[in-house]
């Protein structure tokens, strides 16, 4: 079955789904622009992030209008819809589900009429750790009061039930009551009919920028779509942040201290290369990173070459260093995979021939170092190397511009669960033997922060280190709303029953059992 975005497989191998991105968001504020056409190339900007579904809310002042559905963002909007989308306000989402399943009801934004009597819609970035804690707040009664107003079955339909809740104040006082009960990773754009809010969780785990039009604001997930719209980089939005931006200008309160934890894997993988985060190029950190990869991991071998695309800055890199040239060995078709067309048996045991293909004359008789950002089951690399080998390769060397990936990630990337991670149960010469590599090295955790010109403390690296700087309940993962659900209704949603691993707390004692909805910690 396709999925909404029209992919065949989420990877280049279908049996080796890689880390995903969580979601981008965008919001604007500018009256006397085309704000839906603002937020559609923002969203265009942001597509790597989220590519299941897409939305835009706008409001007119007097409105808040949604129009959301699953697919991509050129096969939801065309221009008949954006000029539909009218007003001075805009939020956009592009979604891939790190909590809830991939159904409309889970697209973004979220919209929610207040008890006040106003609407707000809501669009984030991110995973909650407290959600059970958070709808039995929203529902009342563990849900048999209010649970049938919770359609949706996201981190982010909580967040705007709980903001709309409160009959007498605005929406800003009720962000300030309500966001210092949210624990985990958010950065959210929200707004009613006369205001644009954004705020950023206290650890700041996800990147949100604010930029400045001639006639407006603009706060998005990533630099690089204010470069996309014309808006100019301003600042980020800083960890425990509230930002508000109406016809009185920019205003800015604290509702917690920050304590800031950004996402190292940012750097590795999941953002645009032309994106700044923390003042750091991402493209100049992965660069680094391909350097410092050459100097520990140094091997004598003919070509330097990526797996395309997200292997490429640090493949150059590392050429760079080593004194190897550089040269592409892979061909990517960049449109195969976006079709809703089945392919037959023959065609899918093909696998990443889909999307793969070598440069035989390139390859063959020749010394390779394949870079790649990151191995997650191991699928992927173990058929490149095949691959190659078949080309004509004499040796093939993989280096991973990133460490073993070894825990699950509760804070808003998709990762397998630990029990798919290869890293978890295989040491660096088992993953090599596993791979079919001549050899195998991974840029070290300590090189890897170095590249990103960042302290240690400042950054969340959860999944290389198992050390979670936000503290995990007892129950996390992607479908814990839809166990919580089942219990509501009556049906057993125990570990056995949802598909929960008990686990112990510590950190190298977190432990996920393969497909798991959700992680049970005793």
């Amino acid at each position: 079955m396709a999925r909404g975005d029209g992919r065949l497989t989420h990877e280049l191998d279908p049996h080796d789904q890689g880390p995903q991105d969580q979601c981008g968001v965008f919001g604007v504020w500018a009256p006397g622009e085309e704000v839906s056409k603002l937020a559609y190339f923002g969203m265009y900007a942001l597509q790597h992030r989220g590519q299941e579904a897409a939305g835009i809310a706008v409001s007119d002042g007097s409105s808040i209008l949604v129009f959301k559905d699953l697919g991509l963002v050129s096969q939801v909007f065309d221009e008949s819809t954006l000029a539909t989308l009218k007003g001075h306000i805009a939020l956009g989402h592009t979604r891939y589900s790190t909590t809830g399943s991939s159904t409309w009801e889970n697209a973004q934004p979220v919209f929610r009429t207040t008890k006040a009597g106003t609407g707000i819609a809501l669009a984030h970035n991110g995973n909650l750790v407290n959600t059970a804690k958070l709808h039995e707040a929203a529902s009342g009664d563990g849900g048999r009061d209010r649970g049938s107003q919770l359609t949706a079955t996201t981190d982010s339909d909580l967040m705007t039930e709980l903001l709309a809740a409160y009959p007498d104040v605005s929406v800003e006082e009720a962000a300030m009551r309500v966001l210092p009960t949210i624990e985990g990773a958010f950065s959210l754009v929200f707004m009613d009919e006369h205001t644009l809010y954004a705020a950023r969780d206290p650890q700041g785990v996800r990147p949100l920028s604010l930029g400045r039009l001639d006639r407006g604001w603009v706060v998005t997930s990533e630099s690089a779509a204010l470069d996309i719209v014309g808006a100019s980089f301003v600042r980020e939005v800083e960890p425990g942040e509230l930002i508000a931006i109406d016809e009185d200008g920019l205003r800015s309160q604290r509702f917690a201290n920050p304590d800031p934890k950004g996402c190292v894997f940012e750097y590795v993988y999941l953002a645009r290369p032309d994106t700044t985060i923390a003042g750091r190029s991402v493209h100049s950190t992965r660069l680094e990173i391909g350097r410092r990869l050459a100097a520990e991991h140094p091997v004598e071998a003919d070509l330097v070459m990526p797996t395309p695309e997200s292997g490429t800055p640090a493949a150059i890199g590392y050429a760079e260093a080593s004194g190897i040239p550089y040269g592409m060995g892979l061909v990517k078709n960049a449109y195969v995979g976006r079709t809703f067309i089945q392919p037959s048996q023959t065609i899918r045991q093909l696998g990443i021939r889909l999307k793969l293909n070598p440069l035989r004359d390139v390859i063959r008789g020749k010394r390779l170092v394949v870079v790649d950002d990151s191995i997650v089951r191991g699928n992927t690399q173990r058929a490149v190397v095949r691959m190659l080998r078949e080309a004509g390769a004499v040796e093939v060397h993989v280096r991973i511009a990133s460490p073993p990936i070894k825990w699950p990630c509760f804070y808003g990337i998709d990762f397998a669960t630990r029990a798919e991670l290869i890293a978890s149960g295989l040491d660096v010469n088992g993953i090599r033997a596993s791979l079919g590599a001549d050899s195998l090295g991974f840029v070290s955790l300590e090189n890897l922060v170095a590249a990103t010109e960042q302290p240690k403390t400042r950054l969340c690296r959860a999944c290389f280190d198992g050390a979670y700087p936000i503290p995990l309940p007892q129950v996390v993962g992607k479908h814990v709303l839809e166990g919580i659900g089942r219990a509501v209704n009556g049906v057993n949603a125990s570990a056995q029953g949802n598909g929960a691993a008990a686990v112990g707390p510590e950190p190298d004692r977190v432990e996920g059992l393969a497909g798991a909805d959700s992680l049970r910690l005793t």
